[in-house]
């Protein structure tokens, strides 16, 4: 299915391809001071390699995150007119009203019906295929993130009337930034429900007796997640040797957890950075070259089973 739909909409792919791009950055910003920090494989074709085998938290994230992509790009493509297939919103027409009064829809609304529509043929294809546990897992956080990105749709109005008052205003319904869908689901990874599929797998059930009940909006997962601290290919943990951790902090970015007490280096690094900028008329910006020395610490890798044998 997934590959008709490439064959079918080539340009809808490029868009793809954008989004992609888009809700991996996207990850790797909401993750960079943790263990995990969504760190792609080069020449993988699963992007994350084995740890989505795993059925965690963070891979309920990567589902739900990159299902969001694919409804932000192709509904941003829409109403930019990139796509052959759509264009603005065509069902946010006529007047409405809202706590300031009443509006006429107006202007190009972004197109989230159709993102959302070709997101959900496209993202769940393989899910709807397999039908098994894991697949009802996918589905469920997919549909998660595309509810997410609608979620974040901000009314935009502009007036008109005699003198700028606003006896009138003409509306659209615009995409808010990708990083408001990636900071919510930020959340819900926070808030993610450990869940069990029920014995005919149509539906969840919470893990274990006293877990609250998962909703349509939590993120849910089945297995607990490595720790991330060393290497295990298997697990799909790249570990956290060689990481840059803050000495001060106590939070996850902290070198404690961080480094999993392992202990860290320090490196003084001396860095250039451009300063005391002044503008010259006419048209030229100077500057001047500022150093700054600062320490840079970075996670000590495991020891090794053979050293400690001699030890």
């Amino acid at each position: 299915r997934q590959r008709q739909l490439c064959q079918r909409y080539p340009d809808i792919m490029r868009s793809v391809g954008e989004g992609a791009r888009e809700w991996i950055r996207e990850c790797q910003h909401q993750f960079r001071h943790h263990r995990w920090n969504c760190t792609t494989l080069d020449r993988d074709h699963t992007v994350f390699g084995r740890a989505m085998l795993r059925s965690s938290r963070e891979a309920a994230f990567v589902y739900a995150i990159s299902s969001a992509g694919v409804v932000h790009a192709i509904t941003r493509a829409c109403s930019q007119g990139e796509l052959s297939v759509c264009s603005c919103d065509p069902y946010t027409r006529g007047r409405h009203h809202d706590q300031r009064g009443d509006f006429d829809w107006g202007g190009c609304s972004d197109n989230i019906h159709y993102g959302v529509r070709f997101a959900k043929a496209f993202v769940d294809a393989k899910e709807k295929r397999l039908k098994d546990a894991r697949a009802l897992m996918n589905l469920h956080n997919n549909r998660c993130g595309r509810t997410a990105v609608r979620r974040f749709l901000k009314l935009e109005c502009k007036c008109h009337g005699v003198s700028g008052s606003c006896t009138l205003r003409t509306c659209w319904r615009a995409l808010s930034d990708f990083r408001r869908t990636g900071d919510y689901l930020r959340r819900r990874y926070d808030g993610a429900v450990q869940v069990t599929a029920t014995q005919d797998g149509a539906n969840f059930t919470a893990a274990r007796q006293g877990y609250r009940h998962a909703t349509r909006t939590d993120l849910v997962y089945f297995d607990n997640s490595p720790d991330y601290c060393v290497l295990d290919k298997a697990a799909g943990s790249l570990g956290t040797a060689g990481r840059v951790c803050s000495k001060t902090s106590k939070g996850t970015d902290g070198c404690e957890i961080m480094c999993c007490g392992r202990g860290y280096d320090t490196t003084r690094v001396t860095r250039v950075t451009q300063c005391e900028c002044k503008f010259h008329w006419c048209c030229a910006v100077r500057c001047k070259e500022c150093r700054n020395t600062v320490d840079v610490h970075t996670c000590k890798a495991p020891k090794k089973a053979e050293w400690l044998d001699q030890t």
